[in-house]
């Protein structure tokens, strides 16, 4: 679910800049040959992305949660020349439709893309995190969180997305919907947690925006 109006988010796109013709084609192809292209961050919030990446100019990024690849790119956007991005998803299926328009992107030498379970490969790659994205399975969240935030920098970031989850954070909860109570929980445990600050955005589906004390 968007929360913005659509005339509202056209027109805030109108004067914010443009996607560049890689991140056109990916979202065009993505949307013509994948299944829920909807999970694509897109041009609102990719930009997002790329302002918060270069405002921290960060050397390590980790992002839990391809898709195809568009968050990647827009993340990719702030790095340091020195810099690297390690991406992880467990879709092999769409491995190599997002590295074919990585190894078209200008940063092909500077993101490494891991394929499986990221609670097992996230101890296995050992760096210090200046900016963590995640916006994969919502179950997980949490755990998430617990494996990554020891090897956050002091001021580094975190952003989780789709903690909205459509909206049914404001409901009651089928004992069921286990994404759902996951996403309220994660929420929780953030609110909770006295070694960050942290916001929701309200964009698309959601950004929790947490910052390492």
């Amino acid at each position: 679910m968007d929360f913005l109006d659509p005339k509202i988010e056209q027109y805030a796109l109108t004067y914010s800049d443009p996607e560049s013709d890689l991140l056109y084609e990916l979202n065009r192809q993505t949307n013509l040959k994948v299944l829920q292209p909807r999970m694509l961050s897109g041009h609102l919030q990719g930009r997002i992305l790329s302002s918060y990446s270069r405002a921290l100019s960060p050397k390590n990024i980790l992002e839990i949660g391809t898709y195809t690849g568009y968050s990647a790119l827009c993340l990719a956007e702030g790095l340091k020349k020195n810099g690297s991005l390690h991406t992880i998803d467990i879709n092999k299926e769409l491995a190599y439709f997002t590295k074919y328009f990585f190894d078209k992107s200008k940063y092909k030498d500077q993101i490494h893309f891991h394929i499986g379970d990221a609670i097992e490969l996230i101890p296995k790659i050992q760096y210090e995190w200046d900016l963590v994205f995640i916006d994969a399975d919502k179950e997980n969240y949490s755990s998430y969180f617990d494996l990554i935030i020891d090897h956050v920098r002091p001021g580094g970031w975190i952003i989780a997305d789709n903690v909205l989850w459509s909206g049914k954070v404001l409901k009651p909860t089928h004992k069921n919907d286990l994404e759902t109570t996951a996403i309220k929980a994660f929420n929780e445990k953030i609110k909770s947690d006295s070694r960050v600050y942290h916001f929701l955005l309200p964009v698309r589906d959601g950004m929790m925006i947490i910052t390492k004390k």
